[in-house]
């Protein structure tokens, strides 16, 4: 059997990094080198100062890097001294041509394939490790038999990851499966074979599963697609809940407890972020219709839909309850990372509740405990969240003190459940606030705390449930938020 003795993996981000940092870990007579063309990028990998937060990653680095851990600009190299390849490149959602807004653009993963086939000799095994459009294997696989020498022989796998960011650590050092695909012919079994022999270093040979490509590939977008419609269809029940008095927690749980439904991913929220789950059902969107199967397309888009309409009314309830105007208020926004325990912002709920208070004039006063300042007015700065720059920066100020953004605000603001939020000196954040202050909780962290916070004087708004007692009462409209069922609130011109 072909064994596996070096690893080149092509791309350093938030599956490049901690992927390849796990395999070294645990399999250290193997040899892995991350290259990414991003010189500061690969600095940050080699310095003491990760370029991304995920618990437990740093100590996994430094366990290993040095001594048969290496991350490197030198990307030829790198691919020339490999046996397996690992593409791990970003494949964001078109913006622009056929496919505009949900089609992925590989445009990164077809120069990954160009300079494998033109640097590479002998054998070697190149693996996706991006999330791909179904058929995106056999792709890469024309361009290699396109610019095939009689030295090499390529063959291609693919080997989705499936980790959740703020867990990633752990879900690669405890996968619930590990999935690898590729042809079924003698030289295809044989490339699965060898990179499984990778994984069994750790891994029960029962949670290694082999597929054909394509299956894999699908399985890849129908996870994050199946996981996303969970988010939604709980945060279409909380829209009911607070419209009847009932409780989208309590209702979760009761559903969950059903084993054919289950808990996990019944938390209601303000909605569904990452670099995923959008992307991924957006991609799922446009490969029905690219297959003639427009019923099953519109399905998928309604889970877009609904995590859009999530964040709307949000955004509407924090403006209704602030007597129907934000212009010029200060609101504390707590939390800009998509979710807990990570510094990524990609599709954050939060970036979009900015925006709809933004459009109406808000002044916001923004913290997150491991988001940057510049990646936070980066992500409020771009064309589709604000066309002026400069009114981003006369309505935002980034703040890294949580007691300083609420300091003379209307309202504070929930969208991360990062459990700092939980222990906050709350009396002192009242005596603060311009009266009546309110509390708009968009990830249900505070629902231990709603007496006492009542006690302390605070209006108490949250996802999924009336909270009635000592409070303004706040009474949803029957038709829904003012804004559009799919448009988002039209901007504000300057006067």
């Amino acid at each position: 059997m072909f064994q596996i003795k070096r690893i080149c993996c092509i791309g350093a981000g938030y599956v490049g990094g901690p992927t390849c940092s796990v395999i070294a870990a645990m399999c250290p007579e193997v040899t892995v080198t991350v290259v990414d063309v991003n010189e500061s990028r690969i600095k940050a990998w080699n310095s003491d100062t990760l370029p991304i937060y995920e618990p437990g990653l740093k100590d996994v680095v430094e366990s290993c890097r040095g001594r048969n851990l290496f991350f490197s600009t030198d990307i030829d190299s790198a691919i020339r001294e490999a046996d397996l390849v690992f593409i791990s490149v970003n494949t964001p959602t078109k913006t622009y041509g056929m496919g505009k807004g949900r089609a992925a653009d590989l445009k990164f993963i077809e120069a990954c394939a160009r300079r494998i086939v033109e640097v590479s000799d002998g054998y070697k095994i190149v693996t996706e490790k991006s999330t791909v459009p179904v058929r995106a294997a056999e792709s890469i696989r024309r361009i290699f038999d396109a610019n095939t020498k009689p030295s090499l022989e390529l063959q291609v796998l693919s080997n989705p990851e499936f980790l959740a960011e703020g867990t990633a650590v752990r879900d690669l050092k405890e996968p619930d499966r590990v999935l690898i695909g590729g042809d079924e012919s003698p030289e295809g079994q044989k490339a699965i074979r060898a990179l499984c022999a990778v994984y069994e270093h750790w891994v029960p040979k029962e949670r290694i599963i082999t597929t054909n490509t394509w299956s894999s590939e699908l399985s890849k977008l129908a996870a994050n697609a199946f996981l996303a419609q969970r988010i939604s269809s709980i945060n279409s029940i909380s829209a009911l809940c607070e419209a009847t008095g009932a409780d989208v927690e309590e209702v979760a749980k009761a559903i969950g407890m059903d084993q054919r439904i289950g808990s996990k991913f019944l938390k209601a929220s303000v909605g569904f972020g990452g670099s995923c789950f959008q992307k991924d059902v957006l991609n799922l969107v446009y490969l029905c219709e690219a297959l003639n199967l427009p019923e099953v397309a519109s399905y998928w888009q309604q889970v877009i839909d609904m995590n859009e309409y999530q964040r709307r009314r949000f955004a509407c309830r924090i403006i209704d309850c602030l007597f129907n105007t934000v212009t010029g208020k200060k609101i504390a926004l707590l939390g800009f990372s998509f979710k807990k325990d990570t510094g990524d912002t990609r599709e954050s709920s939060s970036i979009y509740i900015s925006k709809y208070l933004m459009d109406e004039g808000a002044k916001l006063f923004i913290y997150d405990p491991k988001v940057l300042k510049e990646q936070i007015v980066h992500d409020l700065s771009q064309s589709s969240i604000s066309d002026d720059p400069e009114r981003v920066s006369e309505l935002v100020t980034v703040t890294s003190d949580p007691y300083e953004a609420c300091q003379s605000a209307h309202a504070l603001v929930i969208c991360t459940e990062w459990d700092m939020f939980k222990e906050l000196d709350y009396e002192k954040i009242y005596k603060k606030m311009l009266k009546p202050a309110f509390i708009f909780d968009g990830r249900r962290v505070l629902d231990h705390l709603h007496a006492p916070l009542q006690n302390i004087g605070f209006q108490i708004e949250t996802i999924g449930k009336k909270v009635t007692a000592a409070r303004i009462p706040y009474t949803p409209s029957a038709v829904g938020p003012r804004a559009p069922a799919v448009e988002p609130p039209s901007k504000k011109t300057k006067a």
